[in-house]
């Protein structure tokens, strides 16, 4: 081997050296760069924990909101308006934890937490201030919407009158709507037995409601109106249980009645016959003008415990306004013809009277034997007026069972609670 061949042998490798050099270098940086990428990419995709302070910030806020809502929603003795309330605080919640979802998942990717927390507070503000607005319209005022509504018109409550709903329709005409209270309060009370009882025939009176049963039953009139005091406080009260009368010769009722025109009124508390005048009744050397008579079931007055079907009332009057009562007893048996004859002119309406084309004849409705108990007592229906002389006829009237049933179709009771005797002396004509 020659000095120049072992020259070019030892300057290879230095050669060789030299050309691949940059290569290298490009290779190393080209693995650098990748390693770096390949290492952000790890750093911004594995997962973060929760940042703790925010996510109780979070529930902070969601607890807040609720609580607010849940007041808002329930104004007392409004339970129609509690409960579109309870809806809207409903909605405000899923609101909220859907904006609290929606921060987490933000977290998790790494969005600020103070952003998530202000776009959730927003979103429960303005839910709870929509459920405050909501259970603040009472149910008159919801009502009052609805019915604009409907007629087509405004609604508007007028402060100044108490009681009413003021609707404005289509027409512009305000259409009252009263509570039931107010309106019960301006009818007019019913006529009474006993202002009839006491007056002309044909008088009506107007007065405190009463009943024979419920709240203005017997047991309630003397507190229904001061005139009715005698009710509760009288010591000659009608009717009583009659017992041990003293057999007298008593001087016989003389009935002086005449065949008269009559008109029947259902007056609420009774069938009533006005009679036309010409009746009356002479007893103690006194005459009394026969004014009406009327109806009772069963019998107001009873005879030593003994109660009979029904019985009938002739109202007198003399000339010093004294009253005095024929009382005639009715017991089941043959039809009377002239209960008859009133019962065919029985009004359809109540308070409505009608007058009848034939005449009657009183005599008919008197038993044959005309011997009677007497006692002083008073009216037995409002306002119970003490002073009334009272003959209770010891025959009772046969009238039919149908007769009966007609009369107790209108009144199944109608007489009132036996009252205390007092010791008043009873007599009974021999």
């Amino acid at each position: 081997m020659t000095a120049g061949k072992v020259s070019d042998v030892a300057a290879a490798p230095e050669g060789a050296k030299r050309r691949l050099s940059p290569k290298l270098m490009i290779a190393a940086g080209a693995a650098t760069v990748l390693l770096a990428g390949a290492g952000g990419a790890a750093v911004w995709l594995w997962p973060k924990a929760p940042d703790p302070a925010a996510a109780a910030a979070a529930k902070a806020a969601r607890k807040e909101a609720r609580r607010a809502a849940a007041q808002a929603s329930a104004p007392a003795g409004h339970a129609a308006s509690a409960a579109a309330a309870h809806a809207d605080t409903t909605r405000a919640a899923a609101s909220a934890s859907a904006a609290a979802e929606a921060a987490a998942a933000r977290d998790e990717a790494g969005a600020p937490a103070a952003h998530d927390l202000a776009v959730a507070a927003a979103a429960e503000t303005h839910t709870a201030r929509a459920a405050q607005a909501s259970a603040a319209e009472v149910p008159l005022d919801r009502l009052q919407r609805r019915l604009g509504e409907v007629l087509g018109g405004k609604g508007a409550i007028d402060a100044s009158r108490s009681g009413e709903l003021q609707v404005t329709a289509r027409s512009r005409d305000v259409v009252p709507v009263r509570h039931a209270g107010v309106a019960a309060a301006a009818a007019p009370e019913p006529e009474t037995e006993a202002t009839q009882g006491g007056a002309a025939p044909h008088r009506r009176g107007r007065i405190a409601h009463w009943s024979y049963s419920g709240l203005g039953g017997p047991q309630a009139w003397g507190k229904l109106k001061p005139e009715f005091s005698q009710c509760a406080i009288g010591q000659r009260q009608s009717p009583i249980d009659i017992r041990d009368g003293i057999a007298l010769d008593l001087d016989p009722v003389q009935f002086d009645y005449q065949p008269s025109s009559f008109s029947v009124i259902d007056n609420g508390h009774t069938v009533q016959v006005n009679v036309a005048p010409g009746n009356s009744i002479e007893v103690n050397g006194k005459r009394y003008a026969l004014l009406q008579f009327h109806f009772h079931r069963p019998s107001e007055e009873r005879i030593n415990g003994r109660r009979f079907e029904m019985d009938a009332h002739l109202v007198h009057k003399d000339a010093e306004g004294r009253l005095a009562v024929v009382a005639v007893l009715l017991e089941r048996g043959a039809a009377q013809p002239l209960l008859q004859t009133v019962w065919n002119n029985l009004p359809l309406e109540k308070n409505e009277e009608v007058a009848a084309r034939a005449p009657i004849d009183l005599n008919q409705l008197l038993p044959a034997d005309r011997r009677y108990y007497t006692y002083m007592g008073s009216l037995t229906t409002p306002p119970c007026s003490e002073g009334v002389l009272w003959m209770v006829m010891q025959q009772p009237v046969p009238m039919s069972a149908q007769q009966i049933d007609i009369f107790s179709r209108l009144y199944p009771m109608n007489a009132r609670p036996i009252q205390q005797a007092s010791g008043r002396m009873i007599k009974q004509s021999n």
